[in-house]
């Protein structure tokens, strides 16, 4: 059964798109302004949001936000959608906007911009084959790299990876939480087979859902500093903006008032270590991870997404066969569980890496493995998903080799 409350939102037990639930997660979580622009395969998100946020109260958009309904916006182009939407979060909505590889790569330089000014929100990227146009209808991982190192200069970044419908409502909604925490913009790096597949999913009551709302100031506007944090604290309070405080934001390298300090470098270290350092230093506090029958294990499997789910079936039928597999699903793919690869390559031989790329993962692990374990890549360029007994033949060949 299925319902919706006086605030538009909905709960119970749906059979739902993968698409469609990353809309509702988005709506559960508060988010009130959607600005994006139709691509294949993440056109169904914005649909989505196009009919459901004038129906839901936009008060949950926060204190000094402006009141009435939620919005959705169709821009002109991918780079006005993500600015839209960092001015929306500004104005004190909770925003996200959604997309695919090319229009992915056109939102770099503002996500960029995002990152630092420190605005909190939401991007997902339904993943399809590329380069360029490449396969506008079909999966693939290939924008993994870019998620991580896509905008210029230095910075960290969190990114999710789900594997099914229930997933991307799950963890839309918990990136929302993330990026209020921590004051920043965070990805949700699906796929066109887990956002086009349909499946159960089950929206818990208004009550039950954990939502984060970001720290406002505790001074008034006559002492407020944009960017100014306490000695042993990451993430500075956050105004919004037409409240009274005084707010100057920009993308050159800015002291703690906003300013642009460019003549010299002083507030270049202070700045750019503290963006990398809210969220390396909080690493076990952000990284998720799933982990089966990994403590017995000879061979692991290290995957994400629908890479990950196409696994399951050939890691179930290698333990049939007495081969001793285990599962490591990258649920956070950034920042990278950089101390757990390491540990497992310590316990195992061999790694194995199925992805719908050509590598883009598979040499992180080959990095934090350092050598300690054997890294065994199965690749795939996008178009379609892993044939699961080309992973089941990998699993026996990583298993036999040890013998």
């Amino acid at each position: 059964m299925s319902k919706q409350n006086q605030n538009g939102v909905l709960s119970g037990e749906f059979f739902m798109q993968g698409d469609i639930a990353c809309a509702e997660g988005a709506i559960c979580a508060g988010c009130r302004f959607f600005g994006g622009y139709p691509i294949t395969p993440a056109t169904e998100v914005a649909q989505r949001m196009s009919e459901r946020l004038p129906l839901v109260d936009g008060s949950l958009r926060g204190p000094g936000a402006p009141r009435g309904p939620g919005m959705y916006v169709q821009m002109e182009d991918e780079l006005a959608s993500i600015g839209a939407v960092l001015g929306a979060s500004w104005a004190g909505c909770k925003a996200m906007t959604a997309t695919s590889g090319p229009g992915f790569s056109l939102m770099m330089e503002n996500l960029g911009l995002g990152i630092m000014l420190e605005t909190p929100c939401v991007l997902v990227n339904v993943q399809r084959g590329g380069p360029s146009t490449g396969l506008p209808t079909l999966v693939g991982q290939g924008d993994m790299m870019q998620a991580r190192w896509g905008s210029h200069g230095d910075y960290s970044i969190i990114a999710l990876a789900p594997v099914s419908p229930q997933e991307l409502f799950d963890l839309t909604m918990h990136a929302f939480n993330l990026s209020e925490i921590y004051r920043t913009p965070v990805l949700v790096m699906t796929d066109a087979e887990v956002g086009h597949m349909t499946e159960k999913v089950v929206i818990p009551p208004a009550e039950e859902i954990e939502i984060v709302e970001r720290r406002k100031p505790t001074v008034g506007p006559d002492e407020y500093l944009p960017y100014h944090v306490e000695p042993g604290e990451w993430v500075p309070p956050m105004a919004v903006a037409g409240d009274g405080y005084h707010i100057h934001v920009t993308g050159l390298t800015h002291d703690e008032r906003g300013y642009p300090a460019t003549s010299d470098d002083s507030a270049q270290w202070p700045l750019v270590t503290r963006l990398i350092g809210k969220i390396e230093e909080n690493k076990d506090d952000i990284i998720m991870l799933e982990k089966d029958r990994i403590d017995d294990a000879e061979v692991v499997v290290v995957s994400y997404g629908m890479a990950a789910r196409t696994s399951l079936w050939p890691i179930q039928m290698a333990r049939d066969e007495g081969i001793r597999v285990g599962l490591l699903r990258l649920v956070t793919v950034w920042p990278f569980p950089d101390e757990e690869i390491r540990a497992l390559a310590a316990q195992v031989d061999r790694i194995v890496v199925p992805e719908i790329n050509m590598g883009q993962i598979a040499r992180e692990v080959e990095r934090c493995a350092a050598g300690q374990a054997e890294v065994i890549r199965v690749s795939h360029p996008g178009g379609g998903i892993h044939d699961p007994q080309q992973v089941l033949r990998t699993i026996r060949g990583a298993a036999r080799s040890g013998v």
